[in-house]
Order: C-alpha cells, then sequence, then structure tokens
C-alpha cells in the first residue's frame, strides 16, 4: 500500500506504548495522508503565522496572563522599554543560534515565523488598545480563551503547512532528538524555565497562562484534522 505521495505507508503507531512512554505524537485521523498543493502550503502557513501574532497580542492585552514565551517576550519589554514585536525577533533569532549545536537545519518556515510574528503583534496591540483601552474581567476572560484557541488553530496552521518548525519548536525537537528525553519533559522545563525568568523580569502569570499549557494541546489536535493532512510529526 502507497500513499497519494507515491511512498509506502507506514504501519500504525503503537499509541498504547508511546502514551506509557510520555512521547505519544499528535497525529491526524487514521485517513491515508493526502498531497496539500504548494500554494495552500504557503497561505496556510502566513495566515498561521498572522493568526498566531493575533492570538497572543490578545492573550497579552486581557492582562490574565500570557503564553509561557509571551510572559518571557512581556519581562523583557518591560525592562527595556522595546517595542513588543523587536523582543520577539531578538528572543527568536538567540533561539535559533541554539540550534547550531543542536544541528537543526531551518526552513522557509522557521524565518517566516520569526518575521511575521514580530510584525503583527504591536499592530494587533494597538488595534486592541483602541478597542478595548482597559478591558475589565469579562473582556479579559473572552479575550484570554479567544486568543488560546486562536492560536491552537494557528500553530495546527503553519506546523501542518510542513515548511519549518518555528525557532522555539526547533529547540524543543533538537534536544529531544540529542538527548533522548520524552517530549513532554523537554517541553515542560523549557516553559517552566521561561515562565520563571518572565515573571522575574516582570511578565505577567496568570490563571490564562495555566489554561494555555493544558488547553492548546487538544485545540492544535482537532484543528489538524483539517489543516494538517499528513500529521503533525514527520513520519517520512
Amino acid at each position: 500500500m502507497t500513499t497519494t505521495t507515491g511512498r509506502p505507508a507506514e504501519p500504525a503507531p503503537d499509541l498504547a506504548a508511546d502514551a506509557a512512554a510520555g512521547t505519544t505524537p499528535v497525529l491526524a485521523p487514521a485517513a491515508a495522508p493526502v498531497l496539500m498543493r504548494p500554494w495552500r502550503r504557503g497561505l496556510q502557513l502566513l495566515l498561521g503565522l498572522v493568526g498566531f501574532g493575533v492570538a497572543t497580542a490578545m492573550m497579552l492585552h486581557s492582562g490574565q496572563g500570557a503564553m509561557p514565551w509571551a510572559v518571557l517576550d512581556q519581562g523583557i519589554v518591560d525592562r527595556t522599554g522595546l517595542a513588543y514585536g523587536w523582543v520577539v525577533l531578538g528572543v527568536g533569532l538567540l533561539v535559533m543560534l541554539a540550534w547550531i549545536p543542536l544541528r537543526q537545519k531551518p526552513g522557509v518556515g522557521t524565518i517566516a515565523n520569526i518575521i511575521v510574528i514580530s510584525l503583527v503583534i504591536d499592530p494587533a496591540l494597538w488595534v486592541l488598545e483602541r478597542l478595548l483601552p482597559h478591558p475589565g474581567l469579562p473582556a479579559g476572560i473572552a479575550l484570554a480563551l479567544g486568543g488560546t484557541v486562536l492560536l491552537g488553530v494557528s500553530t495546527a496552521a503553519y506546523v501542518g503547512a510542513r515548511l519549518g518548525p518555528g525557532p522555539r519548536d526547533g529547540l524543543m525537537t533538537g534536544i529531544v532528538q540529542r538527548t533522548g528525553w520524552p517530549v513532554w519533559l523537554v517541553k515542560t522545563v523549557i516553559e517552566v524555565t521561561v515562565v520563571v525568568v518572565g515573571v522575574l523580569l516582570g511578565g505577567t502569570f496568570g490563571w490564562a497562562t495555566v489554561v494555555f499549557a493544558f488547553g492548546v494541546g487538544p485545540v492544535v489536535q482537532v484543528a489538524a484534522r483539517w489543516l494538517a493532512p499528513t500529521g503533525l510529526t514527520d513520519r517520512h
């Protein structure tokens, strides 16, 4: 049996064994992989990254807590006074330097990730500040939950385009490949570290940070059914 890409079909993974080892991959439904046209991959990558930037701005403006890496970015912004987009760009480039000893190779999606998100966040924050200058609790909750959902869908979109991981994703997968440690452990250590450093610098940690940590994964998995027809893990 072959896939529509002409490669032999992979045997079904043992999800129970993976779950027991703490390395369960995020996969699309058990259907034959389909070929994604180049124009769709490019469009999906762009829309996913724009959505990611808007979602990050929504969570930041909510005042209810940001996602882990955004807590770090926010702390740096508070300490330096730089625009948020410049901080996102700088942190992304620094993280990519860590790819060198990890022997990770960037793709066009990696570069687009750094550039597009850094360009989108400041305008998105500007719009939100004019529409909701001082969001109260109900509006803050709506922004935080809406941002979490949008970010999960956007992640499935840009990862599903399979044009290269984001710099932070590549850091995680590179450490996993070099150490053999389970994904959940590496991801947890990285995100706990950036949250602690971000809070010490003045970033906002709140209930939305915790909800994001536990809620974004299921959103990504559901969205992957339509946005990542070949799955979210590279099984070629």
